[in-house]
């Protein structure tokens, strides 16, 4: 098999990629850690736990949700746990299942964070970019992440993903 190199134009687009997602990501993990004392991976399990019914979300779906693999979120959410912004509880439906729950201490980190996450990624990102830019933005970054999950149409994924797991949902 032959190797694809990439283009003069690709590896340009490649480096101002990484540049930017990595200085972003660390922009926002600053903040956080300042504002929340947590990194944005803990604050993004929280998000998905306030926008989920009743604030609970199964622990292999939210796996799926926030991209990491069952075993990282469970050292994250024994985290959160001890710091009382996040409980576990058993799920009714299946005795091997367990649903994270986000507690009212962790609603109210997450609120007092949550301005000062938004105002790096305005600052960071979007105030960067025009409308349209910004509607490309979306549709690049959604047709990435659909061929490498392997999603309809757009591809197929490179590799099994270490959080897809089918389960049961609980009750």
């Amino acid at each position: 098999m032959t190797t694809r190199w990439l283009t003069p134009e690709e590896q340009r687009a490649w480096r101002a990629y990484l540049a930017a997602t990595q200085l972003l990501e660390d922009a926002i993990d600053r903040r956080l850690q300042q504002d929340a004392g947590m990194p944005h991976l803990y604050y993004s399990i929280l998000v998905h736990l306030s926008e989920a019914p009743e604030r609970r979300l199964r622990m292999t779906g939210l796996a799926e949700r926030v991209k990491i693999t069952r075993s990282r979120l469970t050292y994250a959410v024994a985290r959160l746990e001890r710091d009382g912004l996040v409980r576990r509880e058993g799920c009714a439906s299946d005795r091997r299942g367990s649903l994270a729950l986000l507690t009212e201490e962790g609603a109210a980190v997450l609120e007092e964070a949550a301005p000062g996450h938004v105002e790096v990624v305005r600052a960071a990102l979007f105030d960067h970019l025009d409308a349209e830019q910004v509607g490309q933005l979306e549709e690049i970054c959604g047709r990435i992440a659909r061929a490498l999950q392997g999603d309809g149409d757009a591809g197929c994924a490179l590799g099994e993903l270490p959080w897809r797991r089918r389960s049961a949902p609980c009750e």
